[in-house]
């Protein structure tokens, strides 16, 4: 027969599996990610988002920058952006940048399994963790 302490322990451990198994679940408030994706022709840089403790949001997209804002609420989700930088950009990768920020204005759910953030909208797109 189990003892009671080995029960307890057990439950105990499930728990804790569970709430971590939750917390990556979770939006990633806090986290840098970089989108799925190859670089623009003549570039090595790919689109990627900081996202802040209050869901601000700091953009490297292909050629510009900028800000915005995640609002989320269960698994919905809306992306305000802010000011963006033009920097001088090639034609192609301006076009690239304000289409990306435009499929970014459109998510409407999102999904996260481990590392991988899935923005969900008339185009998803993909973002995984950055590490370090």
């Amino acid at each position: 027969m189990v003892s009671l302490k080995r029960m307890v322990c057990l439950v105990v451990a499930m728990l804790a599996m569970s709430a971590v198994a939750r917390a990556e679940d979770d939006f990633p408030f806090g986290t840098e990610m970089t989108m799925e994706a190859l670089p623009q022709p003549g570039s090595k840089r790919i689109p990627n988002i900081e996202i802040g403790d209050n869901g601000e949001v700091v953009l490297e997209l292909w050629c510009k920058g900028g800000r915005g804002q995640f609002s989320v609420a269960g698994n919905t989700v809306i992306f305000v952006p802010g000011p963006i930088q033009d920097r001088s950009c090639p034609p192609g990768r301006a076009q690239a940048d304000d289409d990306l920020v435009a499929a970014l204005s459109s998510v409407e759910t999102w999904k996260r399994q481990g590392e991988v953030l899935t923005l969900i909208g008339p185009k998803p797109l993909r973002f995984r963790v950055t590490g370090n």
